[in-house]
């Protein structure tokens, strides 16, 4: 059976690969796939572009300006996924 380019991705994959796919951190074919999706998605490009601007926005909070309560929150929260 043949898949058409860009259909061998879900919505779904794409939503969980897209952290590795901003970053640049996929394979090449799995890239490809991811484009090939895009291409022919549109929700999909807008999930993506939130979630670049997300990045870029929080990526430029300065620590200090967290509460200790935010701060915690957020290692605790950091913990939990990791274990």
């Amino acid at each position: 059976m043949t898949t058409h380019r860009g259909l061998s991705v879900t919505c779904k994959e794409v939503v969980e690969l897209v952290t590795d796919y901003i970053e640049g951190r996929l394979s090449e074919q799995q890239r490809l796939d991811v484009e090939a999706h895009l291409s022919l998605c549109d929700p999909c490009i807008v999930y993506i572009e939130q979630m670049r601007q997300t990045i870029k926005t929080l990526g430029h909070v300065p620590l200090e300006s967290l509460s200790d309560e935010a701060k915690t929150t957020l290692l605790d929260a950091f913990r939990t996924r990791t274990s």
